[in-house]
C-alpha cells in the first residue's frame, strides 16, 4: 500500500522534471536574432573644393585692370548702363582710338583706361539719362598681341594683357616640345633678333636674357 501511493506521487514529480528539461533544451536550440543596430546611410556628398578665387575658371586669362590698362585699337569693350539697354553693349574700338555709342556718337576710348573711359560716357549721357551708372570692362584684347611660333606645344596668338617675360609666355603656351633646339630661342621684333637661352634662365643664370615681350613681339623656338 505504501509502495502504491508513492509510486502515484513519484509520476507527477517525474513529470515536472522532464517537461522542464525540455523546455530549457529547447530554449537552448532557438537561435535568438542580433539586437538591430541602426542603418546609417553613406556620405555620397563631394568634400568642398577650397577655390581662391572662384569668380576665376581654372585656366582663364589674367584680367585686364581697368585702372591701369590702355585702351587700343581693336580692343572690344563692354558698356552696360544700369536700367539703359539701349546704351549698353559691346563696343569695338576703331582704327581711330574713339568708339561709337547710340545718341551720343563717337567718343574717345583709345590711349586711356576703362575707368576713364567710364567717365566719359557719364557725362556723355547726363544729357538723356539722369544720373547714369556706367561699368566699362575689357571684353577681347585685339590691340596688344604676341605670337608663339616652332616648337611649342601650344603655337599661336596671345594676348599681351599683363607684363610678361619669354619664360612666362612660353609657360603659358604649354611649354616646349621635346626636340625643341632649348638653347637657339630668340625674339623677332620687327627687324631684331634678341636672342634666349631656355636652359640657361630655368637654371637661374643670364637672366638678363627674360625680358618683357611688347606688341607684336614674335617667339621662335627652332626645333
Amino acid at each position: 500500500m505504501i509502495r502504491s501511493n508513492l509510486t502515484r506521487l513519484s509520476l507527477p514529480v517525474g513529470l515536472s522534471i522532464f517537461l522542464g528539461l525540455s523546455s530549457a533544451a529547447l530554449a537552448q536550440e532557438t537561435p535568438v536574432a542580433p539586437p538591430t543596430m541602426p542603418q546609417t546611410q553613406p556620405n555620397t556628398q563631394q568634400p568642398a573644393v577650397n577655390n581662391p578665387n572662384p569668380a576665376r575658371p581654372a585656366g582663364a586669362a589674367e584680367p585686364v585692370n581697368s585702372s591701369s590698362y590702355k585702351i587700343g585699337a581693336a580692343d572690344v569693350l563692354n558698356v552696360q548702363v544700369w536700367g539703359e539697354a539701349r546704351f549698353s553693349g559691346p563696343a569695338t574700338v576703331q582704327e581711330n582710338g574713339t568708339i561709337t555709342l547710340p545718341l551720343v556718337g563717337q567718343l574717345k576710348a583709345g590711349g586711356m583706361t576703362p575707368n576713364e573711359v567710364e567717365k566719359e560716357i557719364t557725362d556723355a549721357l547726363a544729357k538723356y539719362v539722369r544720373q547714369p551708372l556706367v561699368t566699362v570692362t575689357v571684353a577681347q584684347v585685339g590691340s596688344k598681341q604676341y605670337y608663339m611660333d616652332g616648337g611649342i606645344n601650344r603655337a599661336g596668338k596671345y594676348p599681351l594683357v599683363v607684363p610678361t617675360t619669354i619664360l612666362e609666355a612660353i609657360s603659358e603656351a604649354g611649354g616646349l616640345q621635346p626636340f625643341a633646339n632649348a638653347k637657339k630661342i630668340y625674339v623677332l621684333r620687327g627687324t631684331k633678333r634678341i636672342p634666349f637661352n631656355y636652359k640657361d634662365v630655368i637654371k637661374g643664370k643670364h637672366m638678363e636674357q627674360n625680358i618683357l615681350l611688347e606688341p607684336g613681339d614674335h617667339v621662335i623656338v627652332p626645333n
